[in-house]
């Protein structure tokens, strides 16, 4: 199994920046698919970005795109969201999560690991 840690997460003015942190334990993550949700509040979970197993192959979703930038180092067995520009509508709390396959990316329900989440919030 994998434990999944996010932080990272906080209470920053619109424009403002945050970098998120997704620690993994109990196996490394370098051959899974890492992938970073949000859900506000009564909203469903959605897709944020993926990363793929070297890093090769990176998804956005528009809303984000040219904002935020999801990195990895397996070396740390840790996944990063950096957010940039943020929005009031970026307020959320935000998992992230994993996969073997690397299939269906943008679909929660591939996911198999998921972390407890963490808050963003930016006060416009």
């Amino acid at each position: 199994q994998v434990q999944l840690v996010e932080s990272g997460g906080g209470l920053v003015q619109a424009g403002g920046s945050l970098r998120l942190s997704c620690t993994a334990s109990g196996r490394s993550i370098s051959t899974y698919v890492m992938g970073w949700f949000r859900q506000a509040p009564g909203k469903e979970r959605a897709f944020v970005a993926a990363i793929s197993q070297t890093g090769g192959s990176i998804t956005y979703v528009d809303s984000v795109r040219g904002r935020f930038t999801i990195s990895r180092d397996n070396a740390k067995n840790t996944v990063y969201l950096q957010m940039r520009s943020l929005k009031a509508e970026d307020t959320a709390v935000y998992y992230c999560a994993s996969q073997p396959k690397g299939v269906s990316v943008l679909a929660s329900s591939a996911y198999d690991y998921w972390g407890q989440g963490t808050q963003v919030t930016v006060s416009s």
